[in-house]
């Protein structure tokens, strides 16, 4: 005979075993390292993941993916917290912007910039910016020249934020890295107005439009994981070259997922490799034609 009490308690139990048990107990070793890496060495959970497949750390079944990791921490199962995320308190949702502006770029503009640079496909193109400490135009500041494919860096303490300390800096990365440099995209700060002059017969120089962050993705990501060390309002004069030199090279060693968990030094190197014997090979050929 049919009874509505049990009935009920099916009902109410079935829903209960219906979805994926948690792993926690499953991949404990795994969660241990990703707190430890993520407080010693302010690693993302994507960062932390990308790394233990790159090493091959765990087995498929010892280990979460990234999005399993940040549903922990949404759902408070970990001791890291979402506050603890330095992206996920300050993102914004995406906005369509359809503003015009009138106001007409000085040299090239990035609506001339060839599409093969935004795919990210050739090696070679980039991305310049400056990170400001306090907003007082009398400080240091840090010039970052970014390469889009491999989202390797260039960081230089310059003296301030103008035309001749951007051009100073920019000779002493055109005198070791001038032959891979093809294309640089800034925006029309007063600091980079003479870039063409500096960069004629080197790169293509291309101006983002104003107000639009967007199309010089690259830099606004990179120039927030630097501001992990040095945050805004914090004088830049107190910073040396080798305290530069040590939080680029700890940005270069995090494994990156856009690059088949690779670091920005591994891929960069191996490209420079590449075009430099490609460029020496083009060389030997038209001397032994001539």
């Amino acid at each position: 005979m049919y009874s509505p009490e049990p009935a009920q308690a099916r009902y109410v139990e079935n829903p209960c075993r219906c979805h994926r048990p948690l792993k926690l107990t499953q991949v404990a070793d795994f969660i241990a390292y990703f707190i430890a890496r993520f407080k010693q060495e302010g690693w993302s959970p994507d960062a932390v993941v990308a790394q233990a497949k790159h090493d091959k750390l765990y087995q498929s079944a010892e280990m979460v993916c990234t999005a399993t990791l940040y549903s922990y921490i949404e759902a408070q199962l970990l001791e890291i917290k979402n506050i603890d995320l330095l992206e996920q308190t300050s993102r914004r949702t995406k906005r369509n912007a359809n503003t015009t502006y009138k106001r007409m770029l000085q040299g090239r503009s990035i609506d001339e910039r060839p599409k093969r640079v935004e795919s990210r496909s050739e090696f070679g193109h980039s991305e310049l910016d400056t990170i400001v400490g306090k907003r007082n135009g009398q400080e240091s500041v840090i010039m970052s020249l970014i390469e889009r494919k491999s989202r390797f860096p260039f960081m230089r303490l310059i003296d301030g934020r103008d035309a001749d300390s951007v051009n100073y800096a920019m000779r002493g990365i055109i005198s070791e890295y001038g032959d891979i440099i093809k294309t640089i995209t800034a925006d029309k700060g007063s600091e980079f107005t003479e870039l063409e002059s500096v960069l004629n017969g080197v790169a293509t120089v291309y101006y983002a439009h104003p107000y639009r962050s967007s199309e010089r993705g690259t830099s606004e990501v990179y120039n927030k994981m630097v501001r992990r060390d040095f945050p805004k309002g914090q004088s830049l004069d107190t910073v040396s070259p080798a305290a530069l030199a040590e939080v680029e090279d700890k940005i270069n060693q995090l494994p990156r997922r856009n690059q088949d968990n690779r670091t920005t030094n591994e891929v960069f190197n191996a490209e420079c490799k590449r075009v430099r014997r490609r460029a020496a090979k083009a060389a030997a050929a038209s001397q032994s034609i001539l």
